[in-house]
């Protein structure tokens, strides 16, 4: 063992602790976990559900060397308490001590910045019971596989003392800390771990407490030794500034806790991209909660890419700080410091030039009554979610196993998430089963101003299926309106359609967003059965329906209409007699006339609808007309996926 690393593993048992009840005697330890900020612990939530099941207000006792405090649960990522075993991507809690931090000086770990799950290698650390005291124990362990999102496997080689659960697994060569023990396992050796990468689900919360120990390495904070993580950690030799070195790293992340957290997550994806000159990193992007987790992009594997990607970066971040009035004297000036060390001045205006990508400026102030229109992106021209819902093949009542695709704009789609039910879902079921898995996708893409929009792939036959009404918050914020339809642009599309599109379809659709002014078209048309007028219709035609589409003469007008080509529709999904129109019809069709009468371009429909929604969900007179309103917004540049199997029958 060298010397650095021996050094580095007494920071390790420095910052490491173990949780016991509160009270003056010593009690049953309960597990380990560690300080990653001044008063913030991480540990493995199974550790505490147990003991504060009745009371999740409860103190207890954090107890490592040179500190003994009473600390709370501040948060964990458990939804559901009663289940049985927590669930690898859920086992973190985060415990903060009571009182002033100040009163309790202690170590604290340094956490790797990148979200790639570590393999190979690494250190597992925590507590053990005595008697006659806990001890501090660290094992060599291996991790060989990935199990979900955030799960880590440590190959059964490596054995586990009970109470080591949510202690810290150090990668020893980066000097960081990369995850947590979960568990050993059962009747054999190993065990699993959770990547660090998983403390971003903790959202706001993991805002502040890594702002916090950003702030607090970039003190160069010195244990009773006279060592720092810093200065223990691996990497290259730096030779003339041509090396992103740890001690750059480290203030680097300082300066960027100092600015205000990002808008949102594309924006730090954005800034991240144009800092590598449009490169993609590998893999999947993690969730971005942080200008630090934007700085964790900006590597091969564990290899830090050229200082100047990283100085470019922050050059962005600073200028995106700056155009709303939070820019940073300190990070402009180390940024200058930074790029004198480098030799390589034929390079340096790879970063005082770089300027912030187009639609990161700072949004256009509107005072005036209109609202700003957000047009629908096309193939290249900005992010989508697609939710695809395929029918259970026999099932009764109908079900819908589900499907959650990404677009960010750049490329092919990605499919995000897929259901994993035997069954699927009634259609009642599906708002509580897409809560966390679209609700989440959704919150997290969604830039400030510019709400991702949302699309859902589904069966003629269900086309009325009221999408626009869904909502995942179970309490809208005051002033918020709740519902998907009023706070993006929710369209469907057909999921007949999936896989390449047809000339008709296509050719209708390039003469549609040629066009500049749009008329509806009462759908069906008199003597239109047999599916002709539809494909005559004038391009600048936008079929509206006043009853609908699912049954009876609607889907009957609205199979003729698709397959005569027809991208885009309106309909209206409340009841209707099945012959005959009433006179609220012809109110309807003339209010839709004047609302088409609004639009500059097709790409404008989603959101002007949305903007209807918004103003009945805040109750604006004269909106309810377009309450039950749907929109088929199906456009064949961007085909859904296809199929990739046979369809799924239900099961017996």
């Amino acid at each position: 063992m060298s010397e650095r690393h021996e050094r580095l593993y007494e920071l390790v048992r420095a910052a490491t602790v173990h949780l016991l009840p509160a009270g003056g005697k010593d009690g049953p330890l309960w597990g380990s976990g560690f300080f990653v900020a001044p008063g913030w612990v991480v540990t493995a939530a199974h550790v505490l559900r147990r003991h504060l099941a009745a009371d999740r207000d409860a103190v207890f006792r954090v107890r490592g060397e040179g500190i003994d405090a009473e600390a709370r649960l501040a948060e964990w990522l458990i939804t559901d308490p009663h289940r049985p075993k927590v669930p690898l991507a859920e086992d973190l809690a985060l415990v903060r001590l009571t009182g002033d931090p100040d009163e309790h000086p202690h170590e604290c770990v340094w956490l790797t910045d990148r979200a790639a799950r570590n393999s190979g290698a690494l250190k597992a650390c925590g507590y053990f019971p005595g008697p006659p005291e806990a001890h501090f124990r660290m094992v060599d362990a291996v991790v060989n596989g990935q199990e979900d999102t955030h799960g880590l496997i440590i190959k059964p080689d490596v054995e586990f003392t009970g109470g080591m659960s949510g202690g810290p697994l150090l990668d020893p060569e980066t000097g960081a800390v990369v995850g947590l023990i979960k568990s050993r396992r059962t009747d054999k050796d190993g065990g699993k771990a959770v990547a660090i990468g998983a403390l971003r689900r903790f959202g706001e919360t993991y805002r502040t407490v890594m702002a916090a120990h950003d702030r607090w390495h970039g003190q160069e904070p010195m244990s009773e030794s006279g060592d720092n993580w810093i200065d223990l950690q691996g990497g290259p030799p730096a030779e003339h500034g041509a090396v992103w070195t740890p001690r750059d790293r480290r203030t680097a992340l300082a300066l960027l806790a100092a600015l205000p957290p990002p808008p949102d997550e594309p924006t730090v994806r954005i800034i991240a991209k144009e800092a590598r000159s449009g490169t993609v990193w590998v893999g999947g992007t993690p969730e971005l909660r942080t200008w630090r987790d934007g700085h964790g992009l900006l590597y091969e594997g564990s290899t830090p890419l050229d200082p100047l990607t990283f100085l470019r970066y922050l050059t962005l971040v600073e200028a995106h700080a700056r155009t709303r009035d939070a820019g940073s004297p300190a990070l402009v000036d180390w940024i200058a410091q930074r790029l004198r060390r480098d030799g390589r001045r034929h390079l340096h205006a790879l970063v005082k030039d770089a300027a912030l990508p187009e639609g990161l400026e700072p949004p256009a102030r509107n005072d005036g009554p209109d609202r700003v229109v957000i047009p629908y992106p096309g193939p290249g021209e900005g992010p989508v979610v697609a939710l695809v819902l395929d029918p259970v093949i026999g099932a009764r009542p109908v079900r819908f196993f589900w499907q959650i695709w990404y677009d960010d704009g750049d490329g092919l789609p990605e499919l995000h998430e897929t259901d994993g039910s035997v069954h699927g879902y009634r259609p009642d079921e599906l708002v509580q089963a897409l809560r966390l898995p679209l609700g989440g996708l959704l919150e997290s893409k969604d830039r400030h101003g510019h709400p991702v929009p949302l699309e859902v792939a589904l069966p003629v036959d269900h086309f009325d299926t009221a999408v626009h009404r869904w909502r995942f918050d179970d309490i809208a914020q005051l002033n918020d309106p709740g519902h998907l339809g009023a706070r993006r642009r929710v369209v469907l599309r057909a999921l007949e359609r999936r896989g390449e599109p047809d000339n008709l379809w296509t050719e209708r659709w390039h003469g549609m967003t040629a066009g500049r002014r749009f008329q509806g078209w009462r759908m069906p048309p008199s003597g239109a059965v047999d599916g002709t007028g539809y494909r005559r219709a004038e391009r600048d035609r936008i079929p509206m329906m006043c009853r609908p589409a699912g049954q009876g003469i609607g889907r009957v007008a609205m199979n003729h209409a698709l397959a005569g080509g027809h991208g885009v529709a309106l309909w209206y999904i409340g009841s209707h007699p099945e012959r005959g129109c009433l006179p609220e019809c012809d109110t309807l069709h003339a209010r839709v006339e004047k609302f088409l009468e609004t639009l500059g371009s097709l790409d404008e429909l989603p959101d002007r609808l949305r903007h209807v929604r918004q103003d009945i969900s805040e109750q604006r007179a004269d909106s309810d007309w377009a309450e039950p309103l749907a929109l088929l917004f199906d456009d064949p540049r961007r085909p859904l996926p296809g199929e990739e199997t046979e369809p799924v029958d239900a099961p017996l």
